[in-house]
């Protein structure tokens, strides 16, 4: 993210291409870029369950919380569920996030630990999991949901949003496959949102 807000990449992204969509329902968004260390390769790999990482959220996560003064919520698609997974593992109390949603998440993987490896039981902030059934990232089969929910029981409340169709283009990882909801953008963001808010 250049120091204007324009983008230099990730504009696909779901969450990065919904923003304005989130902050329509009446949510305040802010877009987490990469640390400054992390822009070039190795990029992310390797550094999102890492205390490093812990330390930099627990530090936007503060400033949002005096600035604002509204509570904070961490969200997650694809490679980003393993951020905010790790996150909600490590950051409790005032550190840590108000909820966390995780979309199109890692579920399976051979290189680095999928969020259905990490500790999970020490979660104890609401969890949404937001996923496409037609999901055909080898990383994100729908097919291993239920074992995440399965893991979530110790979050106070916890729930599986499940979407089908859309369009999808390209590589089934990529932002405009279905594994990025493309074309049902709206009504993911909708139920998202409106979990969130729920009391």
């Amino acid at each position: 993210m250049f120091p204007n807000g324009t983008m230099k990449w990730g504009k696909g992204n779901f969450l990065v291409r919904t923003r304005q969509l989130f902050a329509d329902q009446g949510l305040l968004v802010a877009v987490a870029d990469a640390p400054s260390d992390r822009q070039a390769h190795p990029f992310l790999n390797g550094f999102r369950q890492r205390a490093e990482h812990a330390a930099d959220a627990k530090a936007v996560i503060g400033w949002l919380r005096e600035k604002f003064k509204v509570p904070v919520w961490l969200i997650g698609t694809s490679r980003g569920t393993q951020s905010v997974g790790f996150l909600a593992t490590e950051l409790n109390g005032p550190d840590g996030p108000d909820g966390i949603v995780l979309s199109a998440t890692i579920l399976v993987d051979d290189k680095s630990r999928p969020v259905t490896a990490m500790p999970l039981q020490k979660i104890r902030v609401p969890v949404l999991v937001v996923h496409h059934e037609q999901d055909g990232c080898t990383h994100c089969p729908y097919a291993e949901v239920p074992t995440l929910m399965a893991r979530l029981r110790s979050a106070p409340r916890s729930q599986l949003l499940s979407f089908k169709g859309g369009e999808n283009t390209g590589d089934p990882c990529d932002a405009f496959a279905y594994h990025g909801f493309n074309g049902i953008e709206r009504d993911v963001v909708q139920q998202t949102a409106s979990w969130i808010l729920a009391k």
